[in-house]
């Protein structure tokens, strides 16, 4: 049995309603830099206006920095810890899904740390420098079920001109306060609930893989992915199912604490270097995409593990009963038809995004339960592509 650091800090406020509690929680700080995407979301819905009545109720100011991409970018979080320091801000407020929650946890760091973001990142071609000083404190209010970000402390960010995706943390990029309150998540679309539900699935899959996992990870991983096996098909369905949006919440939280206690695996290596190359792809997409090849690799390399898998899931407890409970919870869903080509990556690629992903985040293979070479992760892209 592995023994186990359990260190998750954040105060998380769960369930219908909860974000109510923004105006009168006892917050870090007094003046907010609010992260928000470049899109329209957070305006069109209102939450961005009530999360600003919230703030000036708890007698707290408000800045806002609203540049986030879906893949968020090195120039960005740059950009923000800029304005978080010329307008004086001493919190940082992540509104919307894992790109601005992500994003605004990169940006606390930057609003007190010289240099670029990137001398810190400590995989890729980062620097690896230790902080100088501590983050800005974060509160995290995810519109989202997805990351997980709400409970670790990643960030996942992308140097464009390197073409490199690394997820890099330190403890003080745990959110201090996080907000999960599923009636934010009613009006997401079905095809983005299931990108975003599988991606808690993964992260909670590969942290019960990881040869770090733990029996408390282990706990979390299967009741995550209990939870995404029985109501992610219902959230997709009928996007106003508010217990089916809260279970799957549920789930991604959980997710994000495994990430916390456990880590990812190749899987997500591979995945950074699709859409590293290809920034329009959604990275629940692409991690989808890879899946049935993926696991299938996998699943004689950790019998045990596997069986336990497919059990939480709702299938025989058998090894081989996993993959078809994941392609089978994929077509309930309705993305089990995804196509690599369909975002232009060619068959002619793979190896490079192979030595990408392996050079990349070479750490997350080293988790592996069994160590790929580069033929054989060419060889899963080449299984996954159509």
């Amino acid at each position: 049995m592995n023994g186990f650091d359990f260190y998750i800090p954040t105060r998380i406020l769960f369930g219908a309603g909860k974000l109510a509690e923004l105006g009168r929680t006892p917050l870090p700080g007094h003046k907010a830099l609010v992260v928000i995407s470049a899109g329209q979301a957070m305006r069109r819905s209102g939450y961005l206006d009530r999360v600003l009545a919230l703030l000036k109720d708890n007698h707290a100011e408000a800045v806002l920095f609203d540049r986030i991409l879906p893949n968020p970018v090195l120039r960005h979080v740059m950009e923000g810890a800029a304005v978080a320091r010329q307008e004086q801000c001493d919190f940082v407020l992540g509104l919307g899904g894992g790109s601005t929650m992500d994003s605004a946890k990169a940006i606390a760091v930057m609003a007190t740390n010289p240099g670029d973001y990137w001398d810190y990142v400590d995989s890729g071609s980062g620097g690896a420098k230790p902080l100088v000083r501590a983050p800005l404190p974060i509160v995290a209010v995810t519109t989202t079920a997805g990351t997980g970000t709400e409970a670790d402390p990643w960030a996942v960010i992308t140097h464009e001109e390197r073409r490199e995706k690394i997820g890099f943390g330190s403890p003080g990029m745990f959110p201090a306060l996080s907000i999960v309150d599923p009636e934010l998540m009613l009006t997401v679309p079905p095809q983005l609930t299931a990108f975003q539900g599988f991606d808690a699935f993964f992260h909670a899959a590969e942290g019960f893989l990881a040869t770090v996992a733990s029996p408390m990870s282990d706990l979390l991983a299967l009741k995550s992915m209990e939870l995404i096996a029985r109501h992610l098909p219902d959230a997709v369905r009928n996007g106003a199912d508010l217990e089916a949006r809260a279970q799957v919440a549920l789930a991604n939280t959980l997710s994000g604490m495994v990430e916390s206690v456990s880590c990812c695996t190749s899987e997500h290596a591979m995945e950074h270097a699709m859409s590293a190359f290809h920034p329009n792809l959604p990275h629940g997409a692409g991690l989808i995409m890879l899946s049935g090849a993926y696991f299938s690799f996998f699943a004689d390399k950790a019998p045990e593990r596997f069986a336990a898998m497919a059990r939480a899931m709702g299938a025989a407890a058998d090894p081989g009963a996993m993959v078809p409970a994941l392609l089978k919870l994929q077509r309930a869903c309705g993305v089990a038809g995804l196509k690599m080509s369909d975002y232009g990556i060619t068959e002619e690629e793979l190896p490079q995004l192979a030595d990408n992903a392996m050079t990349t985040l070479g750490g997350l293979f080293a988790l592996d339960r069994y160590r790929l070479s580069r033929e054989d992760t060419v060889a899963i892209f080449r299984a996954a592509w159509k």
